[in-house]
């Protein structure tokens, strides 16, 4: 069941939002604190708790704000853009915009948008975005052109996908639809066409998404009142062709198919949406909560004097204009059931809120009523789904897949685990997890044999396992020599004991090359690798400097000298990997998650750490103790680099017999050959 609670409008005052409404409704960096930006000149801070004005800005006569106002969450300050171009940052104790700080940039803006866990990210019109930060150093600076002419960015939103933000952003042009996906951790960008499917001359009015771990969720609201959900991949196969997604229908007659203007669509969690527009061709304008789920239409509240067609939520707040004024409808969404959804589950409730449960009409086979679906279908549907239901009251699919695991082959489990991880998550989805994966390594432990390695893959990529979750994956998979298994944990693992990460690292140092050949790894931490092959003759290094040793002198009697005098040889070395790109991937590609709104970098900590070896080093020279110490290790290295040295002779020597050898071709069954080695 859903609710929607006594509305109150944000200290009664009536906004200059003029005829296109408000241009946005942002969070502030307090809890209940919120940006409201009208259309034409003026921004308010709103605390909702108390329904008062904490602040108010506004640009000079003349000027027009055309970017909602933000939050930076990591500064705590507050941007805008008015005349397209002219961005301005100020705090909450400026007075006067036009005295904050000003930087005049090189094209228009779209939208800024801030998020908690990422910096703010400008979207140009054009399609271009940039940071914050790299924007202020040169503001400026040239903009890329990104979307085609004449296509007009109509929509976007902002999520952070695995710690990194991902942006979607559709655009319009003569009728077609286009979704562009920015992800900023990969840097690709993948464009989508929006295929309409059968549905003709139809006007997408409005746009919300969602995102899970692969996909992006896209709902529109279209002009034939009904509500279309498109999957667009998080990740493309491939980046640089355009590829089309097509949608499918999701809600059939939520407002009225002739309305054209007044309506909006907002997604409140993975069951729920949102839904602002007349019902019916006759009826006032309505607010609405609806289960995707179940097909349910849960509460409608009626908005007699109107909207302006915008819709925006925070929290359990719906935000909206209703005549002129800034109103705010709490709401309250439980969690999904078919009971809930027909409204038959017992709830408490407030006796002076008034909620009255709506119903799909499932025996209306035709019309143009809310929720005509058709009546085969639908009760095709409720069977379908109370078969479901009657299942999961007998044994919850955990239940059984642990039964499962316990006796069935590995690609029986394996089907049976995607088929699990399809389903919708529970608060309680890494707990199960965690019992599956222990499942799992029981049996591994119990049959030697048994080892369903694809099945611990998928549950690693489900991102929601730790070291201390499930402590025995890792050594499974180090007496298995799975390094593939082992650099999904290492990169997702936060709490990894420093003796496990030792092993693992002698493990990667030791396995053979021919084995990591064969080896799925992920090479995403030396894309940029560009070092040469492994394979190289061995004849294309003998002008290289060896250790200690130049093939044209025939002592080595001081190994401080310099042992290549030649400066035209150096042009000639190459510079090489010391490991295959495998093994590098699996040895470079550290991953850390530290605490902190600015943590240090690997290469700081690098720094540090170095820092400190010297300081430690220069007071162990320092000390009287440390003398013979370090005499001891003068000896030792120098009879190293003898040693060194004379091997490296013997090396070149028998380089120049196998040269002879090769040259020689037409020997007979047996020769005898006498070399003399200087």
């Amino acid at each position: 069941m859903a609710a929607l609670e006594e509305e109150f409008t944000l200290s009664s005052v009536v906004l200059g939002a003029g005829p296109d409404g408000l241009l946005g409704v942002e969070h502030s960096d307090k809890t209940d604190q919120f940006l409201v930006t009208d259309s034409g000149r003026t921004v308010i801070l709103y605390k909702l708790s108390d329904q008062k004005t904490l602040g108010s800005w506004s640009v000079k006569q003349g000027q027009i704000i055309t970017c909602p106002a933000v939050c930076n969450f990591q500064t705590g300050e507050y941007i805008v853009v008015h005349d397209n171009k002219v961005l301005r940052i100020w705090n909450s104790e400026d007075v006067n915009l036009d005295k904050v700080f000003k930087a005049t940039l090189s094209a228009e803006v779209y939208r800024i948008h801030s998020i908690q866990g990422t910096e703010p990210l400008v979207l140009f019109k054009e399609g271009a975005v940039r940071g914050l930060e790299a924007l202020l150093a040169e503001p400026q600076q040239k903009i890329e052109t990104v979307i085609s002419n004449e296509e007009v960015i109509k929509w976007t939103k902002l999520f952070i996908v695995f710690r990194h933000p991902v942006l979607i952003f559709i655009t319009e042009k003569h009728g077609n639809y286009f979704a562009y996906v920015q992800t900023f951790h990969s840097r690709v960008l993948s464009k989508y066409t929006l295929l309409l499917g059968q549905e003709e001359e139809v006007v997408i009015q409005s746009f919300t998404a969602s995102v899970d771990r692969k996909f992006i969720s896209l709902m529109s609201l279209s002009s034939d009142g009904c509500i279309y959900e498109t999957l667009i991949p998080i990740r493309p196969t491939d980046p640089e062709k355009n590829q089309r997604v097509v949608r499918s229908l999701l809600l059939k007659a939520v407002v009225s198919g002739n309305a054209r203007n007044g309506v909006a669509l907002t997604v409140l969690d993975q069951d729920h949406v949102a839904v602002l527009g007349s019902p019916l061709p006759a009826s006032k304008e309505c607010v609405s909560i609806w289960n995707i789920k179940f097909q349910t239409l849960q509460i409608s509240k009626e908005l007699p004097q109107g909207t302006s067609g915008q819709l925006w939520y925070y929290g359990e707040n719906l935000f909206m204009l209703h005549g002129k004024f800034l109103t705010v409808i709490p709401y309250k969404c439980e969690v999904s059931s078919l009971a809930g959804a027909l409204g038959k589950l017992k709830h408490s409730q407030d006796p002076g809120i008034h909620v009255t449960p709506h119903f799909v009409n499932w025996e209306t086979s035709q019309g143009c009523g809310l929720g005509c679906q058709n009546s085969e279908q639908s009760r095709r549907i409720l069977r379908r789904r109370k078969v479901e239901v009657n299942l999961q009251a007998e044994v919850p699919p955990s239940k059984q897949l642990l039964l499962t695991i316990k006796k069935d082959s590995e690609k029986h489990i394996e089907v049976e685990l995607r088929k699990f991880l399809a389903m919708k998550q529970t608060p309680d989805f890494h707990a199960i997890i965690g019992d599956i994966v222990t499942g799992l390594l029981e049996r591994c432990k119990a049959e030697p044999s048994f080892y369903p390695r694809n099945c611990l893959i998928q549950l690693i990529q489900t991102h929601v396992l730790s070291y201390s979750l499930c402590p025995g994956l890792m050594e499974v998979a180090l007496q298995k020599t799975d390094v593939q298994l082992l650099q999904l944990c290492l990169q997702q693992f936060p709490d990894i004991p420093e003796s496990v990460t030792c092993m693992c690292l002698k493990l990667f140092l030791s396995i053979g090359d021919d084995c990591l050949q064969e080896t799925d790894v992920n090479m995403e931490s030396v894309s940029d690798y560009s070092g040469t092959a492994q394979d190289e003759k061995m004849e294309e290094q003998t002008k290289i400097l060896q250790n200690g040793f130049n093939p044209k002198e025939d002592n080595c009697s001081n190994c401080d000298q310099e042992l290549n005098e030649k400066p035209q040889d150096t042009t000639k070395e190459t510079v090489s990997c010391p490991v295959i790109p495998k093994r590098a991937a699996l040895l470079e590609n550290a991953t850390m998650t530290l605490p902190g709104i600015c943590p240090p970098t690997l290469n700081q900590i690098m720094d540090w750490i170095c820092l400190l070896l010297d300081a430690n080093f220069t007071v162990v020279v320092m000390i009287p103790e440390a003398k013979r110490l370090l005499i001891n290790l003068y000896k030792f290295v120098k009879s190293q680099i003898s040693v060194y040295s004379e091997l490296n002779k013997i090396e070149v020597s028998f380089r120049e017999l196998q040269k002879l050898n090769q040259e020689k071709n037409n020997r007979g069954l047996y020769s005898i050959e006498v070399l003399e080695l200087f």
